[in-house]
């Protein structure tokens, strides 16, 4: 059944070498779901800065519609991954942990929800958000994601885990498995099967999740 609720602002984050699919899955699915139940989220994309931002192998370049500073306060945040090795410099960036990382932090820490995408919940590493949480990740950085993160809970062979504030997925396209549980949670089983057969899309709901 369909929540009573207002508008959603789901920000979707964008920073180089960001994962298409990780991106543009997720947010493909809500933007689809106010095709079938109109002004249900506001859909934005958020960088650093508002310079454009070059996509995974330069294939292409974004221009964010805010930066960090003056997007609307997001209901949502929507944290996409990138290739490991892009994610391990992040985490040894201290600017883009002090800008970027803290304004998901600030806002997780006042109800805002997380949902990282594959790597997405890697980059969370050292922010505090994933302490005392069931999460995932691509299954090729299970491992890492627990040594980084020994005060969580790290689950293998799930497509995502719903904590609530948290959702983290396995990797890539288990971004818009999760996007679309989403969506049946919050707009109902009949929202989300219509995106899915607007999508054409053969999900793998019958694999487990958390």
């Amino acid at each position: 059944m369909k929540q009573d609720t207002k508008t959603m602002n789901v920000a979707f984050l964008i920073y180089d070498q960001v994962e298409a699919l990780d991106l543009n899955g997720p947010l493909d699915v809500f933007v689809k779901a106010n095709v079938v139940h109109p002004n249900s989220y506001h859909c934005f994309t958020v960088g650093k800065t508002k310079e454009p931002v070059y996509m995974e192998a330069n294939t292409m370049a974004v221009i964010p519609t805010y930066d960090i500073h003056t997007c609307p306060k997001p209901d949502m945040i929507v944290v996409p991954g990138a290739n490991p090795e892009h994610i391990m410099k992040y985490l040894k960036d201290n600017d883009f942990q002090e800008t970027v990382l803290q304004w998901i932090k600030t806002h997780y820490d006042t109800g805002t929800i997380v949902f990282t995408v594959c790597t997405g919940s890697m980059l969370l590493s050292g922010t505090g958000i994933l302490a005392d949480h069931d999460i995932t990740t691509h299954s090729m950085l299970l491992d890492t994601l627990e040594q980084y993160n020994p005060e969580a809970n790290v689950v293998k062979n799930v497509r995502y885990v719903d904590q609530e504030q948290l959702i983290t997925t396995a990797g890539i396209t288990a971004g818009i498995d999760a996007a679309l549980y989403l969506i049946g949670k919050h707009l109902g089983k009949e929202t989300m099967d219509s995106i899915i057969e607007i999508f054409e899309y053969h999900n793998r709901k019958s694999e487990n999740s958390l």
